[in-house]
């Protein structure tokens, strides 16, 4: 059977001054830091078989695919099952300590860690990546595909593509800025998932989820 690689490529770091939890808020881009970050992701992307390259709508998604497509001389198509996950707190300063114990009226909308009460469920993330992932993968059989998207969604996917438990500690995700987790199918078979960061390990006082 032939061998496809789907590659679901973070966003590079996000200008955010704020430090708020962002989401689908729109007018986060890419710091310098992030852009350098997503130029080394498309380097790391070099003589992998790339050929086919979609987005995330939003924009620091789009800037990261940016860099790729001029790399590996590919368009970007762009794919809304991609997005970031929905989340009650967007907006708000809830990174670092700060935020939710300062707000009382807010600590109802952690209820329910298991959907989670705060946001977009964990079933309905990961059932429109893996839509967008096996789309991907079927535009590039017998070669790779490179999904730009966020943290939780590919944390999610991964958690489900491995048959585990979807509630767990945001700081123990395996997905750093512009990372690259890596699918491996055998014909539509899942037979192996990797991880590499090309642009290095993510500062742990960065945004969770972000």
């Amino acid at each position: 059977m032939e061998t496809t690689v789907v590659h679901l490529l973070r966003h590079g770091e996000v200008h955010n001054p704020g430090k708020v939890l962002y989401g689908r808020l729109p007018g986060y881009r890419l710091s310098e830091a992030g852009e350098a970050m997503a130029r080394r992701a498309a380097e790391w992307l070099v003589g992998r078989g790339v050929t086919h390259l979609v987005s995330s709508p939003l924009e620091r998604a789009r800037q990261t695919a940016a860099p790729v497509a001029e790399t590996l001389g590919l368009p970007v198509a762009v794919d809304e099952r991609l997005i970031e996950a929905g989340n009650a707190f967007e907006g708000m300063p809830v990174a670092g300590g700060q935020g939710l114990v300062r707000r009382p009226r807010d600590w109802w909308k952690l209820r329910n860690p298991v959907r989670p009460s705060w946001g977009e469920p964990y079933v309905e993330i990961a059932a429109r990546m893996l839509l967008a992932v096996e789309a991907a993968r079927d535009a590039a059989r017998g070669a790779a595909a490179v999904c730009v998207s966020h943290q939780l969604p590919i944390w999610t996917l991964r958690l489900h593509l491995e048959g585990k438990r979807y509630v767990h500690d945001p700081r123990r995700r395996q997905c750093g800025l512009a990372s690259v987790t890596s699918v491996t199918y055998e014909g539509d078979r899942v037979v192996g998932i990797t991880y590499a960061e090309p642009a290095g390990a993510t500062d742990p006082d960065a945004v969770p989820g972000a």
